[in-house]
């Protein structure tokens, strides 16, 4: 195949040639690269979002080998992950694409130490940002190019220092949830967003898998036990010893397990626990109920996380419990079920964590996703429709579908059920039949779902003048004129004008209010 060039702008001091069409990415990656590229002409920092399962990592690599091909000798380029085993499966993809560790002068292929130098593959250095932040002053050079995996992690000060030292470097973000629970955008690191198809559109053509999700009732009593969380943490979710104080208790467990049972007998899965002492209490109760577990947390040891999780993917293990170790990065694309048992407030960890059962392999027709806290009624199901850029800019605090709850713990009043009496406390939220056939049918409760749906009406930032503007999809209906745009719906939008009033705006006529 010819090469089709694209040429970055001089004053950029980047000369890239875009010649590998034919590098093993899918029609969708390559088309994200693609995009990546042009937006680069533009604009020097840029945040990617794909779904959890759709190759972020295959497009990094890809993106990264191109870029090198296409600047000349002497580039140096960073890819940056907040986990060892993060950087463990980059370097691993990187590889594939001809960019493949060196061993060290031990010849170890190794860390020696929590100091030791990062593993290099020619100009690429894979490195964690807790290594960086201890070696700041071991770097002489200066990188052309640095990749931030999960860069929904970008706002800690830590991810800034790349920022303050290296500012003539291009930055490239990837991350599947552009969004904080504290609701801070990433405009002051990233200059642009790119997005990628929904998890919809990505299970409809074939490439995430179908799901069946089932839940525990709003009127359950596990629900009501998780209404009565208060108490948030430092980063504002909530508090882990209150939640392990609540549901770190034998009845709760015991429903975990029964529920497994229920919907995912025989299979294959993962856990997603409050705490170390609840995901060993879990892994427990599996265990005298005959189900292979094992509980990972932050305290086991790398040599033996790196044998139980491949325990886990040769089968031995029928389920891993953990504790906020593989909601990120974590490729087992065989996880038939995935159980939701620790509450959030946060967005980013629901569908970090759901997605781990989505990925494809073979024959696998749908996973299961096992809702014990009643997330979907926080967020709604996997295959809502979000917008990214409202929570990219800062614009959107979360996108929930309970304010009462995100806001008070609480819920509409239910009554308990009466102790001993064995109400039915789970329903079948979707099945992955029904999912498909809304997917088909253009049929899922989000208005904005579909390609063909009309574009809903959003806000965008102009850089220069500092002002908001209007549009619709691609075509712009109010230039850049509102001080700030408050929200959006359907046709109409409130905003602030520039002498500080504020009203809302319409398609057919504009009002103000003082």
């Amino acid at each position: 195949m010819q090469p089709f060039p694209l040429l970055l702008p001089v004053a950029t001091g980047i000369r890239t040639m875009m010649y590998c069409k034919n590098d093993g990415l899918r029609d969708y990656q390559q088309e994200m690269k693609l995009r990546l590229f042009k937006e680069w002409e533009f604009h020097r920092s840029v945040m990617v979002q794909m779904p959890t399962g759709t190759g972020k990592t295959h497009l990094l690599a890809a993106v990264v080998k191109e870029f090198l091909c296409g600047i000349g000798a002497g580039t140096q380029v960073w890819i940056v992950a907040h986990r060892r085993e993060l950087v463990e499966q980059i370097e691993e993809t990187a590889a594939r694409y001809g960019m493949g560790k060196e061993p060290d002068k031990t010849g170890k292929n190794g860390r020696t130490g929590k100091d030791s130098m990062p593993e290099e593959s020619g100009r690429v250095r894979v490195v964690s940002i807790q290594w960086l932040s201890r070696n700041w002053k071991n770097r002489e050079e200066a990188p052309r190019l640095i990749v931030i995996d999960e860069a929904h992690h970008a706002l800690a000060e830590t991810y800034r220092e790349l920022w303050k030292r290296y500012p003539e470097a291009r930055k490239l973000g990837m991350t599947a949830t552009p969004c904080r629970l504290n609701g801070k955008g990433f405009t002051d690191l990233f200059d642009a967003l790119i997005t990628s198809w929904s998890i919809a559109e990505f299970i409809g053509k074939g490439w995430l898998s179908a799901f069946d999700y089932v839940s525990i009732r709003a009127d359950s009593r596990e629900q009501q036990r998780i209404d009565s969380l208060k108490k948030r943490g430092a980063d504002g979710d909530y508090q882990v010893k209150e939640m392990n104080e609540v549901l770190n208790r034998q009845v709760s467990i015991r429903r975990l397990y029964e529920s497994v049972e229920r919907y995912a007998a025989g299979k294959k899965g993962m856990v997603y626990a409050v705490s170390i002492a609840h995901a060993r209490q879990i892994a427990a109760c599996y265990n005298a109920h005959g189900v292979a577990a094992v509980a990972i947390d932050s305290k086991t040891p790398a040599s033996e996380r790196r044998e139980l999780v491949e325990g886990f993917r040769q089968g031995r293990i029928r389920v891993l419990v953990n504790v906020d170790i593989f909601s990120e990065g974590f490729d087992c694309p065989d996880v038939e079920f995935v159980q939701l048992a620790r509450p959030t407030l946060s967005l980013a960890k629901y569908l970090q964590q759901v997605g781990r059962g989505l990925r494809k392999l073979g024959d696998k027709e749908s996973c299961i996703l096992i809702d014990n806290v009643g997330l979907h009624r926080i967020f709604g199901l996997p295959v809502r429709e979000r917008d990214w850029e409202a929570m990219f800019e800062g614009r959107m605090l979360s996108d929930t579908l309970s304010r009462e709850r995100t806001e008070n713990g609480l819920s509409l009043s239910c009554p308990l059920l009466e102790e001993g009496r064995r109400e039915e406390e789970w329903e079948m939220v979707m099945t992955h039949g029904q999912l498909l056939d809304a997917i088909r049918n253009r049929n899922l409760s989000d208005p904005e779902e579909g390609r063909n749906a009309p574009s809903v009406l959003k806000a965008f930032h102009d850089r220069c003048s500092g002002l908001w503007g209007l549009r619709r999809g691609n075509r712009v209906t109010v230039m850049p004129r509102y001080r700030e745009v408050f929200d959006t719906c359907a046709d109409r939008a409130a905003v602030c004008l520039e002498d500080g009033c504020t009203g809302w705006w319409t398609i057919t006529e504009s009002r103000r209010s003082s």
